[in-house]
């Protein structure tokens, strides 16, 4: 696989649009102070060792439990006979399992493959061959499709985990609603697969041995969508993610200068982990704030989304236009206290602004959008924070973001005319995995990716006309 890698000292586009930045926000961001995510994680928990990490169907975890469960899982993978830089896949929709696995993965020094919990068994067999995962951490509700393509696939090892495998006692009940009342785990055999709490049990025993990391050591293998042709895997590297994520920390920071930072933010963490926005917004974001994340198992159940939402002091709410128009047409919305919210942030697919103005109305918070792809980690532009209007556009160049806006032949093109938005920074991915002619057609010769979505520009935004892919 060929490998881009930004050339800061690459002649940069006019950078006209730091002008329109926030009162001291910086124009890059500073050096990573991490070498790789493991040692970001363990630093963080560290420094928030009391503090709440992650909530889920009643159990919290604090970010010293967080660890402790990370730990066993890395070293546990350790012991598999797996080799540095191996893959591992996560097929898991928001329960504690899901960052207690991604994290531990990377700590023992290999890589994630995301998975959609969701997918036909066609598309699993492609995503497990096309990436050669060794290993796939499962729920069971979703080990029946896995049970379809396992045999024609690279996998060594497969763990089968259950929703309450983590709830204590409650899991039992747990797991009996979810299994004979619901009904929501189809029949399905895996011979030789392993209990997630035989991992815990066996990992407890074992050591995790250090792994010296590179910034651009593989973290994730990030799957597009496949909607314009076979589903690629974007490779992302520690310094992707870990710029991507000091990008939108430095962009968090003038939220502050009008409001009062609480003690801990709480994030609603409504958008599956395996989403690459949900897994820097919320995953990322949260540990290196310090944060609480509220994981949602189904947002889909609006009345127990509501019902769970009731429960906390919300800050900062990640979601797409469809999730919030869902939350607002659900009666038992407009009577929780979301006084508290101070950041709501649009992604995914472009938020109408019937949507927005309604829900300001109803939270007194507007909703901001951004812009980004699996490629660039995923977030390339946000409106300012601290605004409260809905702009209706997807807002200016995160700091050491580069956009231009070119034509067919990779022309850069005047302001107003209509173009490919084509985007250069360090969260820019090395390249797509085993693919290098798709990788050689998607990077231009002076690194920027061609995202194969049309805008234009103008002095201070950068409005999205089309999320059409035409690459």
């Amino acid at each position: 696989m060929s490998e881009t890698v930004h050339d800061p000292a690459a002649p940069p586009a006019d950078r006209f649009w730091l002008a329109s930045y926030p009162a001291g926000m910086a124009a890059e961001i500073a050096p990573l102070s991490h070498p790789s995510i493991g040692a970001f994680v363990e630093a963080s928990c560290s420094r928030f060792a009391a503090r709440p990490a992650f909530t889920s169907m009643g159990r919290t975890l604090t970010f010293k439990q967080f660890e402790a469960e990370s730990r066993k899982v890395a070293a546990w993978l350790q012991g598999r006979g797996l080799e540095r830089g191996d893959r591992v896949a996560v097929m898991m929709p928001n329960i504690l399992q899901n960052p207690v696995v991604i994290f531990g993965i990377l700590r023992a020094g290999f890589v994630v493959v995301n998975v959609n919990p969701l997918y036909t068994p066609r598309e699993l067999e492609h995503q497990l061959k096309d990436s050669g995962a060794k290993t796939l951490f499962v729920l069971e509700n979703f080990a029946g499709t896995v049970a379809k393509v396992a045999a024609r696939t690279a996998l060594r090892d497969v763990v089968v985990t259950t929703m309450g495998d983590m709830l204590g006692l409650k899991g039992l009940l747990v797991n009996f609603v979810v299994r004979k009342v619901k009904k929501l785990v189809p029949a399905w055999s895996l011979p030789g697969h392993i209990p997630f709490r035989q991992v815990l049990a066996e990992g407890a025993n074992a050591a995790l041995r250090p792994v010296a990391q590179d910034p651009h050591d593989v973290a994730f293998l990030q799957y597009t969508g496949g909607t314009t042709g076979i589903s690629k895997g974007a490779t992302l590297t520690q310094a992707n993610l870990l710029s991507n994520m000091e990008q939108i920390r430095l962009w968090i920071e003038p939220t502050f200068q009008t409001r009062k930072r609480p003690d801990q933010l709480v994030f609603v963490c409504a958008l599956p982990l395996y989403h690459i926005f949900a897994l820097t917004v919320n995953g990322l974001m949260g540990i290196a704030l310090g944060g609480h994340n509220i994981l949602i198992p189904n947002p889909r159940d609006i009345p127990a989304f509501v019902k769970e939402l009731g429960k906390h002091r919300i800050h900062i709410f990640p979601g797409l236009n469809t999730l919030f128009n869902a939350l607002m047409n659900n009666p038992g919305f407009a009577r929780l206290d979301l006084s508290g919210l101070m950041l709501t942030l649009g992604g995914g697919m472009a938020v109408q602004r019937p949507v927005a103005e309604r829900w300001r109305a109803m939270t007194g918070c507007s909703i901001t959008e951004g812009y980004g792809l699996s490629e660039t980690s995923p977030v390339a532009t946000a409106n300012r924070f601290d605004r409260s209007d809905f702009t209706g556009t997807i807002g200016l160049p995160l700091p050491s973001t580069e956009i231009d806006i070119r034509d067919d032949d990779g022309k850069r093109l005047a302001l107003g005319e209509i173009g490919e938005i084509c985007i250069r920074g360090p969260q820019v991915m090395a390249g797509y995995w085993q693919r290098p002619d798709e990788t050689a057609t998607a990077m231009t010769a002076d690194g920027f990716f061609r995202s194969g979505d049309i805008g234009f520009m103008t002095e201070g935004a950068i409005p999205r006309l089309s999320t059409a892919r035409r690459t």
